[in-house]
């Protein structure tokens, strides 16, 4: 009876311990593929880490190159503002060194000028009548003629802290020349002045002859209201009609560009008339009132540079205020008329202070000039 019960109990726990061991092989084949599954994703991770890594290392890479590359761009592009640097400041040079020269050129360009241009303003100056021109009786019949001389005065710019003194004699200015400086008393001082030779700047003489026309006058406003040759014929009609201070017209010349010309009449008397009057009234499609000039002929005549040399005129520089003008300049002359000082009489003196200019004109006298 015992026996037969145990058999039962032992089935159980067979089925029991079967069981069990098939739910530890599930277990273990469910551990296996777990391993399985996280071996795999671990591979996966792995191969992620790598590729990651990959790319990190040649970002890195890249951004070295980059660096690198950035740097020797920067710097070819320092050594280029460098560079440019020195264009600039070579070109600024050139610059500055052609300004000067151009200043140099504008200020003997200038001086040339002051030297030979001829300036068209002529000062009004009494004339008067010397001698008549023998001309031929044709040429005095159509025109009167007038012959000017005009002399330009040698010239000196005299600038502040100067003097120019004219000695009566020549060996004088000789004397004080010859000097290195001369020692001037002003009351309780004493200041070196330098004596210095005069250039005169070139001057100039010609003649001007002027010639006014007896039989021809100028005419202008008178804009072309009709074709050109009409208009000649117009003008033509209008200044040889007596009543209207006319003449018999021996040609006429018109420029329709501008509105002016000439007219020619065969007698004398009638341009003075014309020119005096001033206006003259013209008919073309309407009455036109036009300005009436003389005609005058400029010619230059025996045109002359010279150059002058003032012997008895020295220039002293150097003077310092040590007083007002007119003393100082007073103790100048004083100092150079003695003759303990290599001095001799005075002439002329003339003092300009620091800060302004004077023109100094000088004037022929028994071929010398004198201030």
């Amino acid at each position: 009876m015992s026996d037969s019960t145990e058999e039962p109990v032992i089935v159980d726990e067979l089925v029991a311990a079967q069981e069990e061991l098939q739910r530890y092989k599930k277990l273990i084949v469910s551990a296996d593929d777990e391993r399985s599954r996280l071996l795999l994703e671990k591979l996966s991770a792995d191969a992620e880490k790598r590729k990651a890594q990959t790319e990190t290392e040649s970002f890195i890479s890249f951004e070295d190159k980059s660096t690198e590359q950035f740097q020797k761009d920067l710097e070819g592009i320092q050594g280029e503002l460098k560079n440019l640097d020195r264009v600039n400041q070579d070109l600024k040079k050139q610059y500055e060194d052609l300004q000067k020269e151009l200043q140099l050129k504008r200020t003997e360009s200038d001086s040339l000028q002051l030297r030979f241009k001829i300036k068209a303003a002529i000062p009004v100056k009494r004339v008067k009548f010397t001698h008549p021109v023998e001309d031929d009786s044709e040429d005095r019949e159509e025109h009167v003629e007038s012959v000017f001389t005009v002399t330009q005065r040698p010239s000196y710019l005299l600038k502040g802290g100067h003097a120019l003194i004219t000695f009566e004699k020549e060996n004088v200015s000789e004397q004080i020349l010859r000097l290195a400086k001369c020692s001037v008393s002003c009351e309780k001082t004493k200041m070196d002045v330098k004596p210095y030779a005069l250039t005169l700047e070139p001057s100039v003489k010609f003649e001007v002859h002027i010639k006014v026309s007896k039989k021809t006058i100028k005419f202008r406003n008178a804009p072309p209201t009709l074709p050109e040759e009409r208009m000649r014929d117009r003008l033509e009609l209008s200044f040889s009609r007596a009543s209207r201070g006319g003449g018999e017209v021996q040609s006429v010349q018109y420029d329709e560009q501008n509105g002016t010309g000439h007219v020619t009449f065969l007698n004398t008397g009638v341009a003075e008339n014309l020119i005096l009057r001033g206006k003259f009234c013209v008919e073309t499609d309407r009455d036109m009132l036009v300005d009436v000039l003389p005609l005058y002929q400029y010619q230059l005549k025996k045109f002359q540079t010279f150059s002058g040399v003032p012997n008895r005129t020295v220039m002293l520089g150097g003077i310092q205020e040590v007083m007002d003008e007119e003393d100082l300049q007073d103790h100048l002359e004083i100092h150079f008329q003695k003759p303990s000082n290599y001095g001799g009489e005075v002439e002329n003196i003339k003092y300009v202070p620091a800060g302004k200019q004077l023109t100094a004109f000088f004037s022929e006298d028994n071929a010398d000039t004198d201030a």
